[in-house]
């Protein structure tokens, strides 16, 4: 199974960028490329796809919007610019999406609903609600009011989350980097890109990680941890690099490669 016949083969497909993945080198938003991606999920839905999107960058969109507050470290200041930032960001989904005739929706989560089933229950509503009109869910952490206990702390794991309480057929994580390596390829020029996983302890077991191995908001310690939540749930997960030119198209096409985290065989699919 190759990464382009994943995407063939997925209906409901969950995709998430990081912050790193949607600002420019001075900080501010990458219009740019939120427009390239628009483009790229409209082809899908116009293919009878269903798309999610998780989406960062709220703290980046604000310091944007108020570059006065990038010094202050308060915890109030920093949820205050996550709320200030979550509309500019939301803003600029919506243009971009608008210039193909897709509507976009809003949803911030915590930890605590997806804990809760009444919580879960009205989510996945909303969720296939949305879908099903052709709208596209924009999914972010609600970081103007959480805190360190009730925080899931990574959009990596929150894209999970989301897939697996949506039923998904494919995770998509844009990143950095091509996928998974068996070392940091920024400080090992040996390192090599492992396109296939069906073995994920095995996977461990094989690669280094330490600190000089982050990349992305949670590094690839949590881009992990994702792979083991959705295939656990019989949902594949495909990681790969955002700062190509079309980084979900090429993928779509086949002419750039990524990390494949198949799911085991003691998974049941329920698609």
């Amino acid at each position: 199974m190759t990464v382009q016949e994943t995407i063939q083969n997925a209906k409901k497909i969950v995709v998430k960028f990081g912050s790193n993945s949607l600002a420019k080198e001075d900080g501010t938003i990458n219009i740019d490329f939120l427009n390239t991606l628009a483009v790229s999920c409209s082809r899908l839905i116009s293919q009878g796809k269903q798309i999610i999107i998780v989406s960062s960058g709220a703290q980046v969109a604000g310091l944007s919007a108020i570059d006065g507050w990038a010094h202050k470290k308060d915890m109030h200041y920093r949820q205050a610019l996550c709320a200030i930032g979550q509309v500019e960001l939301m803003d600029k989904w919506r243009a971009a999406f608008a210039k193909q005739n897709v509507h976009v929706a809003q949803l911030l989560f915590i930890k605590e609903d997806f804990e809760d089933y009444h919580h879960t229950l009205n989510m996945r509503n909303t969720l296939f609600t949305l879908v099903d009109e052709g709208v596209v869910p924009i999914i972010n952490e609600n970081d103007s009011v959480s805190f360190e206990e009730n925080s899931i702390g990574d959009n990596d794991n929150l894209s999970a989350l989301t897939a697996i309480l949506w039923s998904a057929d494919l995770l998509i994580l844009f990143s950095d980097i091509d996928g998974v390596y068996t070392d940091n390829p920024k400080t090992n020029p040996d390192a090599k890109l492992v396109e296939e996983v069906r073995d994920i302890p095995e996977l461990l077991e094989s690669i280094t990680i330490g600190k000089t191995n982050s990349f992305g908001t949670g590094g690839i310690k949590t881009k992990i941890q994702a792979a083991e939540k959705v295939t656990s749930h019989g949902i594949p997960m495909i990681l790969a690099n955002s700062k190509n030119e079309k980084p979900l198209a090429s993928l779509m096409d086949g002419s750039k490669k990524g990390t494949l985290f198949l799911t085991s065989e003691s998974s049941t699919n329920p698609h």
